[in-house]
Parts: C-alpha cells; sequence; structure tokens
C-alpha cells in the first residue's frame, strides 16, 4: 500500500473521504437522474435538451459564485467539523424537495433541488481541502488531495451510472436513495473529527454582504501570483469540465444517435479517467507541489478533444432508432470516441490536482478555507460564463459537436497559464 493510500486507514483522513465521496455521488445520483429524465422522458427537442443541460450546469454552479465568500469567512473562524454536520443535515432537507421532483416530474422543482445542492457544495467546498493541512503532514497534503479528487470522481462514476439507470424509468428508486444517501453522509460527516482556527490565528470579521465580502475576498486571494496563477488554471479546467459535462447527454442522442445507456458511459469514462488521472500525477510528483506537468496536461486535453470533435463530425448515419450500448460500442469509430474522452480525463486529472495542492500550500493554515472559497469564486464564474456561452451558441445554431472546439481552444490557454506558474514556482 502506497503512502497516500494509508491515510484511508487513518480517522483524521477517512470520515473527510467518506463524507466528500458520499455527498459527490448523492449530487451526480440526483443530476444525472435529473438529466436523463428531462432529456429521454420530458422533452423531445434537441434545442430544449441542450438548453436545459446548460441551464441545469449553470444553476449548479451558482451559488458558489454567490456564497463562497461567506463560507470560506465561516470555514476560518468555526470548528470545520462543526460546519459539516450542519451542511449534511441540510442536504437531507434539500434531497426530499430533490426526490419529490423526481417522483412528480417536476422540472421547476428539480431546478429548485439543483440550486439548493449548490448551496450545500457551496459551503462544504473550502473546508474539504482547507481541512487536510490540519489534519495532515506537509508531505501528505498532495497524496490527500489526489485521495479526495479521485474519490470524487469515483462517486461521480458510481452516481452517474446510478442515476443515468434510473433516472428514465426508475424515478421512484432514485428518489429513495438520494434520500438514504443524505442520510447515511450525515452519520458519517459527523464521526470527522474537530478542525477549530488556529490557536494563534486572528478571526475574521464576518462580512454578511454577499458582493462586497466576494470582492474583498477574490482581490485579498488574486495579488499572490502563484494563486493568481494556479487559480487561474483550475478556473479553465472547469469551465472545460462544465462545458462538456453539460453536453455528453444531448451530444449521445443527437449526433451519436445513442440511449441514455450510452450517456451514462460517456460520463462515467470521464469520471475514470480524472481519478485516474488524479493518482498518476501524485505518483509522477512523489509528493512534491509542482506545476511541472500542467502544460502538456492542458494540451493534450486540447488534441484530445479535438480528435473527438473528428470522429463526431465522422460518425455514421443510424436509422431512427437510437441505439443502446451493445450497439454503440460495436461501430469501429466508438472506440476512438471513448478513448478520446479517456484521455481528455485522464489528462484532466493530472492538470488540476497538483493546482489545489498549491492553494493549500502556499498561505497559512488559517487562511485555506478562505483561500479555497475564493478559487472557488472564480472557477463558478468562470464555469457560468461557460454555461452562458453555451446556451448562447446552441440558440445560434452551432451543433453540440463544434462547441466541443471552444474546449480544444480553452486548453490552449490552460496550457500557457500552467507554464507560467511552472516557470515562477517550481
Amino acid at each position: 500500500m502506497t503512502p497516500s493510500f494509508r491515510l484511508l486507514g487513518k480517522r483524521r483522513f477517512l470520515p473527510l473521504f467518506a463524507t466528500q465521496f458520499l455527498g459527490a455521488f448523492n449530487d451526480n445520483l440526483f443530476k444525472s437522474a435529473m438529466v436523463m429524465l428531462v432529456t429521454y422522458a420530458i422533452y423531445s427537442d434537441e434545442t430544449k435538451e441542450a438548453t436545459f443541460n446548460a441551464i441545469a450546469g449553470g444553476l449548479f454552479i451558482l451559488p458558489f459564485f454567490l456564497f463562497s465568500a461567506l463560507a470560506g469567512q465561516l470555514a476560518d473562524s468555526m470548528d470545520k467539523a462543526r460546519i459539516i454536520r450542519f451542511v449534511k443535515t441540510a442536504e437531507i432537507f434539500i434531497m426530499i424537495a430533490g426526490a419529490a421532483g423526481l417522483l412528480l416530474h417536476n422540472v421547476p422543482l428539480l431546478l429548485a433541488a439543483l440550486f439548493a445542492m449548490g448551496v450545500h457544495s457551496s459551503f462544504f467546498g473550502p473546508i474539504k481541502y482547507a481541512i487536510l493541512p490540519q489534519h495532515l503532514k506537509k508531505d501528505e497534503v498532495l497524496g490527500g488531495t489526489g485521495l479526495v479528487e479521485a474519490g470524487t470522481y469515483g462517486a461521480i462514476l458510481l452516481g452517474t451510472i446510478a442515476g443515468g439507470l434510473l433516472g428514465r424509468e426508475h424515478g421512484d428508486i432514485a428518489a429513495a436513495g438520494v434520500l438514504i444517501v443524505a442520510a447515511i453522509g450525515r452519520a458519517v460527516g459527523g464521526q470527522v473529527p474537530p478542525a477549530p482556527p488556529e490557536p494563534d490565528a486572528p478571526i475574521p470579521k464576518m462580512d454578511w454582504h454577499i458582493v462586497r465580502a466576494s470582492i474583498s475576498l477574490v482581490s485579498g486571494t488574486m495579488h499572490i501570483p502563484r494563486l493568481f496563477l494556479a487559480i487561474m488554471a483550475i478556473s479553465f479546467f472547469w469551465a472545460m469540465g462544465a462545458i462538456l459535462a453539460a453536453q455528453f447527454p444531448p451530444l449521445v442522442k443527437n449526433e451519436l444517435d445513442a440511449n441514455e445507456q450510452v450517456a451514462t458511459l460517456f460520463l462515467a469514462i470521464f469520471s475514470v479517467g480524472v481519478a485516474l488521472g488524479s493518482v498518476i500525477i501524485n505518483r509522477l510528483l512523489a509528493g512534491r507541489v509542482l506545476a511541472k506537468y500542467a502544460p502538456a496536461s492542458a494540451i493534450a486535453m486540447g488534441l484530445f478533444i479535438v480528435h473527438l470533435y473528428w470522429n463526431v463530425l465522422h460518425w455514421p448515419e443510424n436509422g431512427t432508432e437510437l441505439m443502446d450500448l451493445q450497439t454503440f460500442i460495436v461501430i469501429p469509430t466508438a472506440e476512438w470516441i471513448m478513448f478520446d474522452l479517456f484521455g481528455v480525463a485522464v489528462a484532466g486529472g493530472m492538470f488540476v490536482v497538483p493546482l489545489y495542492a498549491f492553494l493549500t500550500t502556499t498561505v497559512h493554515k488559517s487562511e485555506t478555507a478562505r483561500t479555497v472559497a475564493a478559487n472557488n469564486i472564480v472557477n463558478s464564474g468562470a464555469m457560468v460564463l461557460a454555461a452562458v456561452l453555451l446556451t448562447v451558441l446552441v440558440q445560434l445554431g452551432f451543433s453540440v459537436a463544434e462547441t466541443l472546439l471552444m474546449v480544444a481552444v480553452a486548453s490552449l490557454g490552460a496550457a500557457w497559464i500552467g507554464w507560467k506558474l511552472h516557470l515562477a514556482c517550481d
């Protein structure tokens, strides 16, 4: 067992890991079930489906933009374990509304629950990274960060598969599932060891004005060159990821003529790839927090996306019926499409994990939650802008496949920022 995997046997890490895992699983069980239900059972129009997926992605991310400043201040001024217990209790009530939306096929209720889950995640987000330097040794932080990322995407994989299989025809099981997982997450979250503010750290004065607090937090963080570059690079990654994740279901249905089984497979491949990339980069860097592989990883993402676009463009015409998974995987071009998706994801995991470690090791432990919160604000702003741009492009008549090229271009910007960070810090 490698040193980083040994952390899974430690109480100072395992409950946090399990809480994050269950939260990510539940997010994606609900989101995937909702998307499959709406795409395949409620709507039957390509533009409506693509627009819904873009709006849903934006609604989930918007709370990070609005509330991360408050979340960061709270996390640095209170016991982080106490906040975890509160937000996991809130998740149970949010999932009651989400379950009702799945049972009633009520799109507004589904979107409201999705937004509320975004609020829940925006308060948990600063904690899951900021708590690591408190509970882990300095040479364990990168390994712990990699495990959190790998576990998150493993949870995304399982939640995506479960939601994809249940969403269209078994909404009652999906509804029960999100409630049960929320309850288990609350029980596990209660086992996270205390993580009070550092004894010598000044307690930040709470600013409850959302806009002012957000501006102050971001401006107070982004003036540090190392943090500025890391946050901008992470923002490029999440903006690209938001577009890809939002477009998978309509891409599969309308460009590849396949059903929800294939859409679930795409999301699963992406999740496995990012998890694997998270583990690989930890091995390559051997616990060191470096950006040396960031430029190459970003360029690799762009190349895989261009090749994915090429294969989608040359996808053979199908009949009127949507293909199931067995029919899809025997088509020769399908192997290349799956290979490209996996390549994008592995490169993405290798790109982003060291950047999160930069955030938590550059500043004092008393400021980590606010630093992660500032990152979340900038990330969410980039993702919301990406969702808005995606919606505009779809309304202007751009195909789902053509929007992939926007992601490929963005990868060049991510590579340039990664190179600047490497030169500045390594």
